[in-house]
C-alpha cells in the first residue's frame, strides 16, 4: 500500500500528466496542417449562414409581392411591411444569447443542428401561413418569421466557435471568413432564385385578376420555402460532428477523450468516445456566475467585451439601415418600381423582376467581393487592421454621402456617383467590421465563455439592426418621402466613428491561441484531477513520506 507521500506524489504526477496531456493536443490542433476535415467544418458551418442569409433577404422581394396579394394589387401597410421584416431580427437577438449561453454549458455538438432544426420549422410555417376569419395572416408570418429567427441566432455562436475552437492558429481567420461569405452567395442566390420564379411565372401574372393573385401567391412560397432546401442537407453532418476538444478538455474536463478525439478527427474526420475514461475528470476553472464576475470583473477583460459588442452595434446600424437606401439605388440604376406598362399586372411582374434583377447588381457589386478581400488578408495584415479601416473609410463614405446629398443626387452624373459610393460601402462593411465582428468574438474569450461571449456580442449587434429597421423606417419620411435620409446617412457616419474607438479596445488576434487570447495562465490550468465524475474527490494529501510504489504508477496512468 502507498505511503501518504507516495500518494501525495502521484497526485501531483496526475495532475501534471493531465496538463501535460491538454498542452500536446492544443499544440496538435494549433499546427495542423489544412486537411479534409477543416474544409469539412467550413462547408457544414457555411451552409448555415448561407441558408440564413438566403431567408434573410429572400423576405425583401417576397413581401413586396404579399402586399400585392392581400391588398388586392396594392402594397402592405408600413407596420405590417416593417413587423414582417423586423420580426426575425427580434428573433435572432434572443436566439444568440440562449445558444450562445446553452452552448457553453450543455455543449457545442449537443446544440448544433437544433438551431437549423428551428429554422426549417420557421421557414415551411410560413410557406403555408394564411388568411381565416379567427387568424390574422400578418401576425402568424410575423410569428413563424420570429421562430425562424432564434435558430438564425443560434447559427451565430454555435458556428463561429465551432470552426475556431477546429481551426490551426494560422488558417482561423480565414476559416471564419470563408464560412461568415456564405452569408453573400445566400444573398446572391435568394436574388437568382427571385429572378428564376419571376420569369417562370411571367404569363401567369400576366392573365391573372387583380382580385385573384395566386401566381404571385404561389411565388412568394416558393421563393422562401426553398430556403430549406440546404439547411436540409447540412442537418445530417452538424449533427454528426464531433466535440470540440476544448470543451471536451476545459468543460467536460475529459482531456483523455480529448487527446483521442484530436489524433482521431485530424486524420479520419470522426471520433470514438472511449467508454473506460468517460468518467475522468481534470479540475479546471468552472463556469459559474461568480467566475464570470470575477473574470469579465477585471478590465484586461471587460474591455474586450465591450469592445466586440459596441463594434458589432455600431456596424449592423449602418448594415441592414443601408438596405432603406436600396430603392433609390435601384431606381437610379434602372431598375426601380415599373409604372408605365399598359396594365398594372404588368407593372407588377416588371417591378419585381427590376427588384430581383438589381439585388443581384448590388451583391456581385459590393458584398460579396468585400468578404474575399477579407478572406486573402485577415491572416496576413491582421483583424484590428481590417477592422479600423473598414470603418474609416465607411465613416469617409457617410460623410460624403450624407452632407452631400442633394448636391450629388442633383445631376445625372452624380446619381452614378451615389451608386458607387454605395456599392463601396457595401465592400468596405464587407471588408471590414462586418466580417471582423463576426470572427473576434469567436476568438477572444476562454473556452468556458467563448460561445456566451460570441452571443452577446452577435446580439448587440442584431439590437443595432433592430434599431435601424425600427427607428430609421419611422425617420425616413420626416419632412416629406425620404426627406431625412440624407441625415440617417450622417447618423451613420458618426456610429462608424465611434466603431473606431470600440476596435481600440480590441486585441490583434492573428496567429495566437485560442488559450494565449483567453488571457489566463496556462501553465497551471490543470490544477488538478478527480477520478470517477462529478461528485467524486481528488486524492488526499498528506505528510511525507518516502519510496514509491505500484499505486503512483497505476495513478499516473489514469490520465
Amino acid at each position: 500500500m502507498a505511503t501518504s507521500f507516495e500518494a501525495e506524489k502521484a497526485h501531483a504526477n496526475l495532475a501534471v500528466s493531465a496538463g501535460e496531456r491538454r498542452r500536446a493536443a492544443l499544440a496538435e490542433i494549433d499546427e495542423a496542417k489544412f486537411s479534409y476535415f477543416h474544409a469539412k467544418a467550413c462547408v457544414v458551418a457555411g451552409i448555415g449562414f448561407f441558408t440564413d442569409a438566403y431567408d434573410i433577404f429572400s423576405i425583401s422581394i417576397a413581401a413586396t409581392m404579399i402586399g400585392y396579394v392581400y391588398h388586392n394589387g396594392g402594397a402592405n401597410s408600413t407596420n405590417q411591411d416593417l413587423g414582417i421584416k423586423v420580426a426575425h431580427s427580434i428573433g435572432t437577438f434572443f436566439g444568440q444569447l440562449l445558444f450562445g449561453f446553452l452552448a457553453d454549458h450543455v455543449g457545442r455538438k449537443r446544440m448544433y443542428g437544433i438551431e437549423l432544426m428551428i429554422i426549417i420549422v420557421g421557414t415551411l410555417g410560413q410557406t403555408v401561413t394564411g388568411h381565416a376569419p379567427g387568424i390574422n395572416f400578418y401576425g402568424v408570418m410575423i410569428m413563424w418569421r420570429f421562430i425562424m429567427g432564434v435558430g438564425i441566432g443560434g447559427d451565430y455562436p454555435v458556428s463561429a466557435v465551432i470552426t475556431s475552437e477546429f481551426a490551426a492558429r494560422k488558417i482561423r481567420g480565414r476559416m471564419m471568413t470563408a464560412v461568415f461569405a456564405s452569408q453573400g452567395w445566400g444573398n446572391f442566390t435568394s436574388a437568382i432564385v427571385s429572378v428564376i420564379v419571376i420569369a417562370a411565372s411571367k404569363g401567369a401574372i400576366h392573365r391573372q385578376p387583380l382580385t385573384n393573385l395566386a401566381a404571385i401567391d404561389r411565388a412568394w412560397r416558393l421563393i422562401i420555402g426553398i430556403g430549406c432546401v440546404p439547411a436540409a442537407i447540412a442537418l445530417y453532418f452538424r449533427l454528426t460532428l464531433p466535440e470540440t476538444p476544448r470543451y471536451t478538455m476545459d468543460i467536460e474536463r475529459n482531456i483523455k477523450q480529448a487527446s483521442s478525439d484530436v489524433d482521431t478527427y485530424l486524420t479520419t474526420g470522426t471520433y470514438v468516445v472511449d467508454p473506460l475514461h468517460n468518467v475522468e475528470r481534470a479540475e479546471v476553472p468552472k463556469a459559474t456566475w461568480a467566475d464570470f464576475r470575477q473574470h469579465f470583473g477585471q478590465w484586461k477583460n471587460a474591455k474586450i467585451l465591450i469592445g466586440t459588442a459596441w463594434s458589432w452595434f455600431a456596424l449592423d446600424i449602418a448594415f441592414y439601415g443601408l438596405g432603406l437606401n436600396s430603392t433609390t439605388i435601384l431606381t437610379t440604376i434602372g431598375f426601380g418600381s415599373s409604372t408605365n406598362l399598359p396594365t398594372k399586372q404588368e407593372n407588377m411582374y416588371q417591378t419585381l423582376f427590376n427588384a430581383s434583377v438589381g439585388n443581384i447588381i448590388l451583391a456581385v457589386g459590393g458584398l460579396i467581393p468585400g468578404y474575399y478581400a477579407t478572406f486573402f488578408l485577415v491572416d496576413s495584415w491582421g483583424r484590428k487592421p481590417i477592422q479600423l479601416m473598414g470603418f474609416t473609410v465607411l465613416t469617409v463614405l457617410f460623410v460624403i454621402m450624407g452632407f452631400g446629398y442633394d448636391k450629388i443626387l442633383s445631376t445625372g452624373s452624380g446619381k452614378k456617383a451615389f451608386v458607387f459610393l454605395y456599392c463601396m460601402a457595401n465592400f468596405f462593411q464587407n471588408f471590414g467590421p462586418n466580417t471582423t465582428t463576426f470572427i473576434i468574438p469567436g476568438e477572444v474569450f476562454p473556452t468556458r465563455y467563448r460561445s456566451t461571449g460570441h452571443g452577446i456580442s452577435a446580439a448587440s449587434g442584431k439590437l443595432g439592426a433592430i434599431v435601424a429597421q425600427v427607428g430609421f423606417s419611422r425617420m425616413i419620411n420626416i419632412g416629406g418621402k425620404n426627406k431625412f435620409l440624407k441625415h440617417i446617412l450622417e447618423i451613420f457616419a458618426f456610429f462608424m466613428l465611434t466603431g473606431i474607438f470600440s476596435t481600440l479596445l480590441l486585441p490583434e488576434t492573428k496567429n495566437k491561441t485560442l488559450e494565449d487570447l483567453s488571457l489566463e495562465e496556462q501553465d497551471n490550468f490543470v490544477r488538478d484531477t478527480v477520478i470517477g465524475g462529478v461528485g467524486a474527490h481528488p486524492l488526499p494529501k498528506a505528510a511525507p513520506s518516502s519510496g514509491s510504489s505500484d499505486d503512483e504508477r497505476n495513478a499516473h496512468e489514469v490520465v
